[in-house]
């Protein structure tokens, strides 16, 4: 694999009035369309491997892997975004995500086709998310980052992976299945 990010510490957050520096993302490609996710957000990637299924969970929900002795979730991000499972390939990888919620701190995988590069844009290359004719839902949307003539999708990840939407999604699956004996 030979592409591992690991940014755990070193994170600052700029101050009122500080100059928009540029701001560094992690950038892979997803059904052939660029997509981006902040760097500070991303743990590490790892290579494609066994997962294991978890009964009556939307389909976008992967499964569960061992990282190092924690249970970490794997979403499919194309299966999230209403497109087919991704299929595994050669280059098929697992950005784990580390997102702070209050206090805690989860971690979640994600499968993306491949890892691109790491990638500085400046706040000013950024455009506002699109209003309509993405084919994502545009709250999963942070901006369009414009790199080398073309438009990278930067992800609201908070939002691709809210946990508390993906809890309400799982329990409407098992409240739609029916009970044995039915």
């Amino acid at each position: 694999m030979g592409q591992v990010a690991t940014q755990a510490a070193g994170r600052t957050v700029a101050g009122a009035g500080a100059v928009a520096e540029p701001l560094q993302y992690l950038t892979f490609t997803l059904g052939g369309e660029m997509y981006a996710v902040g760097i500070l957000n991303v743990k590490e990637i790892i290579e494609y491997g066994t997962l294991t299924e978890i009964p009556m969970m939307p389909t976008f929900i992967r499964g569960v892997i061992n990282l190092r002795g924690a249970v970490v979730p794997v979403i499919d991000l194309s299966a999230r975004f209403g497109g087919q499972p991704t299929e595994v390939g050669r280059r098929t990888c697992i950005v784990i995500i580390e997102l702070a919620d209050g206090e805690s701190r989860h971690d979640m995988g994600i499968i993306v086709d491949a890892v691109s590069e790491v990638l500085e844009i400046p706040p000013a290359e950024i455009e506002p998310p699109p209003a309509f004719g993405a084919r994502i839902r545009t709250d999963f949307i942070a901006g369009m980052g414009k790199v080398a003539g073309r438009f990278v999708v930067i992800l609201e990840i908070r939002n691709v992976l809210s946990v508390d939407e993906m809890a309400a999604l799982a329990d409407a699956g098992r409240a739609g299945t029916p009970e044995a004996g039915d």
